[in-house]
This record gives C-alpha cells, sequence and structure tokens, in this order.
C-alpha cells in the first residue's frame, strides 16, 4: 500500500453522482453562492452542475451542444469568474463555445464561436485583468477569448499540428502561461501576454498528450503530462526542462489534475483502466490510489468541501466520483524541490 496510508482503498470514495446518460469527459469545480460545485461535461450532449456538499444535481442539465453542426458532445469545461459571477465554459463536436451562468444555469448570450472547429480542451486564466478563455481545437490551433467581451483575441495561435487535446494555465514569473499537448505528441508553452510561443517544444512523449496540469510548487511552475502510452512527464516552466524523472502510470492517460495539500504538490492521474493515482510529482513517489471507475477516467479537477480537500473524477461508466483527500499532506520532515 502507497505510503502505508491505509488499508481500505475505498475509504476515500466520499460519494458517486449519476445522472449522465452516457460517458463524462471533463470535469471542473467552482464556489457558487458559498457552496462548492462541479460542472461536467459528456458524451450525452449536455452539461451537469453537482453541489459537492450533499452530492444533488443543482437544477437540470445545461443543453445548448447538442443537434447542431457535427455532434454534440461535450469535450471539454472549465470555470471563471466574469463580471463577478461564476460561469462554465463548455465546448466539444458541435463547433461552438457556451457559457454558462452558474448561479441561474442559463446561457451568458450567444455561444463565442461558432464554426471554429471541434473544441477539445479549454481552461481559463487572467491576463491584464480580463478573465480569458484559452481552447484547443481538433485543426491543431490555440484560441484566446475575452469572456467579458464575448470574442477572440487576436489570431490563433499556430504551432501544433495535430489535435489539441488538453490545455492549462499558469503564471511563470508573473506571467500568465498556457500550457498545450496534442497529438502530435509534443507539450507546447504560449506566453499569453504577447501571445507567442516561450521556447521549443517539449519532446519525449512516445503518444498523443491526452492530459495537462499545470502549478506552482516552491515558488516554481511545473506542467504535468501525460500522454496514450500511461507515461506521465513533469516539465519546469521556467527553464523548459524536464523538472523530474517521468512517471510510469498504469495505463493510457485520460485526465490529469494538481493541487497542493498541506504543503504536498499532489498529481492525479486517471487512466484507461479505471483507476486514479496520486503521484507526488517531485519525488516521483506513488502516494495512494483511487479505485471504483469501471470505465476510462477521462475528467478530474479538485474542490475543498466542508474544509476538507476533495477530487471529483469523470469517467465512461457515466459516474462522477468524489474523494476525500485528507491525510495526503505532506509527512514531516517533507522537502520536495523540483532538480
Amino acid at each position: 500500500m502507497p505510503d502505508g496510508l491505509r488499508a481500505d482503498m475505498t475509504t476515500r470514495l466520499r460519494s458517486t453522482l449519476t445522472g449522465h446518460e452516457h460517458g463524462i469527459w471533463s470535469v471542473a469545480t467552482a464556489v457558487v453562492n458559498g457552496r462548492p460545485v462541479a460542472v461536467t461535461g459528456s458524451h450525452d450532449e449536455t452539461v451537469r452542475v453537482w453541489d459537492l456538499s450533499d452530492g444533488r444535481p443543482v437544477g437540470g442539465p445545461l443543453i445548448g451542444h447538442n443537434g447542431l453542426i457535427c455532434n454534440g458532445e461535450v469535450w471539454a469545461v472549465a470555470t471563471a469568474e466574469v463580471d463577478g459571477r461564476p460561469v462554465a465554459i463548455s465546448g466539444g463536436g458541435s463547433n461552438l463555445i457556451q457559457m454558462w451562468d452558474l448561479a441561474t444555469g442559463r446561457h451568458l448570450g450567444e455561444p463565442l464561436g461558432q464554426g471554429i472547429g471541434r473544441v477539445c480542451a479549454v481552461a481559463t486564466t487572467v491576463v491584464e485583468r480580463r478573465s480569458v478563455a484559452v481552447t484547443g481545437h481538433a485543426d491543431g490551433s490555440v484560441r484566446v477569448w475575452d469572456l467579458a467581451g464575448r470574442e477572440q483575441i487576436g489570431e490563433p495561435l499556430a504551432g501544433h499540428t495535430d489535435w489539441v487535446e488538453a490545455v492549462a494555465t499558469v503564471a511563470v514569473d508573473g506571467r500568465p502561461v498556457a500550457v498545450t499537448g496534442g497529438s502530435d505528441r509534443t507539450v507546447r508553452v504560449w506566453d499569453l501576454s504577447d501571445r507567442v510561443q516561450s521556447g521549443e517544444p517539449f519532446t519525449g512523449h512516445t503518444n498523443e498528450v491526452r492530459a495537462v496540469a499545470a502549478a506552482v510548487v516552491d515558488g516554481r511552475a511545473i506542467a504535468v503530462t501525460g500522454d496514450f502510452d500511461g507515461t506521465v512527464r513533469v516539465w519546469d516552466l521556467a527553464t523548459l526542462q524536464p523538472a523530474a524523472e517521468p512517471l510510469e502510470a498504469h495505463s493510457e492517460v485520460g485526465a490529469l489534475t494538481t493541487a497542493v495539500v498541506g504543503s504536498r504538490l499532489l498529481a492525479l492521474v486517471g487512466s484507461a483502466d479505471g483507476t486514479v493515482r496520486i503521484w507526488d510529482p517531485v519525488t516521483g513517489r506513488l502516494i495512494d490510489e483511487l479505485e471504483g471507475h469501471k470505465g476510462m477516467v477521462r475528467g478530474a479537477a479538485m474542490a475543498v468541501v466542508d474544509g476538507r480537500p476533495v477530487a471529483v473524477t469523470g469517467s465512461n461508466d457515466r459516474t462522477v466520483r468524489v474523494w476525500d483527500l485528507t491525510g495526503l499532506a505532506a509527512p514531516v520532515g517533507y522537502a520536495g524541490t523540483c532538480r
């Protein structure tokens, strides 16, 4: 048992949320009216919102991707605050980006983009005091959107030669950047202020990069990336070099998220075999493993519920699971630093 933390892995499961009719592709979290919620996008062409405190759905499914060009599968969701209100941004096979008011469950105006190509991934951040979304597309483009102004900022960022399947954002030396991974097996870093690529692409993945997460540890920004071969790599975003040895996941990586619990940075890796493994990405130590999903884990996010850190995961098995991460803070004497 990793780290000798517990004898029964099922004890971390806090709740299982059901309601989606098909598999879940993406998960994000937010706080709405003081309550933590999860936002999920599914193959069933809907977005759903869940109250993480009681495990109940918040209203009905959000419908707006179905019946349009191509299919309406929702492949990507993210959350942000725009003009003081919590919102969700969703995209997928319908060639458009929808924005939702999480307090009311209603659309916020017309879609941000239409006919822009399938949306494979989305993340949000703040650039020059503006809330923005960064989207990755099937045509290899990366686009940046002003969420308040509801318009694309400049021309698409070009460099990937195939589907952009994952996007994460973080600040590097005070500057907002996006980290993207794609079917072309590369990971690219973009300076969102200057709208240029930072350095050369990261190489080393031997298959399509399905998942990306980013975090700051000991004042240093890192990215964690996972591929279809089941390898997880850690990158220093300041030096644009590997920050640690690769982690060997179990099977194809479908989801990644990072969070600091106590003083320890955790990387949660969801895979095709339905498991979620928890790593210390700096030391390379496997900390724990969560079992319960019966299909590929495609979405993962972190939240705080009732003062306790939790992970929220979504799977092809149509369920959303909430896991209690209490007790995973760094042990006494822990000193995790990137090399």
